[in-house]
């Protein structure tokens, strides 16, 4: 695991706002929205909605794409998995083995 990594990806998500934020994009799905379509969404100026996606970006959590004169973000899927499989791999692997014996 890439413990830095990690914790950035894990503080981004860390503030209400930019959870928020990543829940509309991961509903959207794999199409994404427009950053005037999360700001409608998020109903919070341009200016915060744009300052928490830098965030998200930076940690590796959402991708954006240029169309046109709009920016499209996506989630990043595999970033999220990747984060969640490694907690999730680690859990209890230094736990002693109960092999057999009732819990107290």
């Amino acid at each position: 695991m890439d413990f830095a990594a990690t914790a950035r990806q894990l503080a981004a998500l860390g503030h209400e706002h930019r959870l928020q934020l990543f829940y509309l994009l991961v509903r959207a799905g794999h199409d994404g929205m427009t950053v005037g379509e999360i700001h409608q969404g998020m109903r919070r100026p341009t200016s915060t909605v744009t300052f928490h996606l830098r965030e998200l970006v930076a940690a590796g959590l959402v991708s954006q794409e240029r169309e046109g004169r709009s920016v499209r973000c996506r989630a990043q899927f595999a970033v999220l998995g990747a984060v969640l499989d490694d907690v999730r791999t680690a859990c209890c692997s230094d736990a002693p083995a109960r092999r057999g014996k009732a819990r107290r």
